[in-house]
């Protein structure tokens, strides 16, 4: 698994807390973590060392880190194993991000409620408009398919709007009565303190703060089910 890495110690934490999750689900399939920056150990201290494996970036778009950072590590490091598809999008990380909201006492499978709740769908924003533009279809597809008042995209970073403007907006949609903040991140740091801080705003504070995707049982199975997806095309792969 590779994961971004962060200065923020809960960042390795938690990926290797999904590791652990992996783990559990599938014990006959050795689980391995690698960072681009900020953590150990690194790209290159561990993929020299991998013959039959396969790569699973922890990454939700397919951005600058996907399309240019992990395969230029992997080349650096002399590693020629294969390189899954981002997590995103995926049904599973919608269900994750239920999983979350319900976790701040947000009845989820209330349609009653479902329709009067305005969500933020929080991503950290890339400079790259196809992967924003894909976060905006993955909260189109939030709100159509389960049933929400509206779902609307706000970054931590490198574009707009943010938090507290998306929240401002859903103040001011008629059928929004109470509002969410959804972080579409995988573990906490910088950009989910960020986004936090401004849910809480005074003038335009969200009534739930879900915390980050983290290590959810969504989670494990869509490394997973990337990894196998990647293995099917790569016979030679160790595979679960």
């Amino acid at each position: 698994m590779l994961a971004h890495g962060s200065r923020d110690p809960r960042h390795a934490a938690t990926v290797e807390a999904l590791a652990d999750a992996i783990r559990v689900l599938c014990p006959e399939l050795p689980v391995t973590t690698a960072y681009l920056d900020h953590c150990a150990p690194r790209i290159a201290q561990v993929a020299p060392g991998l013959t039959d494996a396969i790569a699973v970036p922890l990454l939700l778009n397919r951005a600058f880190h996907a399309k240019h950072d992990i395969p230029a590590a992997l080349r650096a490091a002399g590693s020629a194993i294969p390189v899954a598809d981002v997590l995103g999008p995926s049904p599973l990380l919608l269900d994750a991000l239920d999983r979350r909201l319900a976790e701040t006492g947000l009845d989820v499978t209330d349609p009653a409620v479902r329709a009067r709740t305005g969500i933020v769908l929080a991503a950290a924003g890339s400079s790259d408009p196809a992967a924003n533009a894909t976060t905006r279809a993955i909260a189109a597809t939030w709100q159509r398919t389960r049933g929400w008042a509206a779902v609307t995209t706000a970054y931590a970073s490198a574009t707009t709007p943010t938090v507290t403007d998306a929240l401002t907006t859903l103040r001011h949609t008629p059928t929004v009565h109470t509002t969410a903040v959804a972080p579409y991140l995988l573990a906490p740091g910088l950009l989910p303190d960020r986004i936090a801080t401004a849910a809480a705003a005074a003038a335009a504070a969200a009534d739930h703060l879900a915390p980050v995707l983290g290590a959810a049982p969504e989670l494990a199975r869509l490394v997973l089910t990337r990894h196998a997806e990647a293995a099917t095309t790569s016979p030679n792969a160790r595979t679960a």
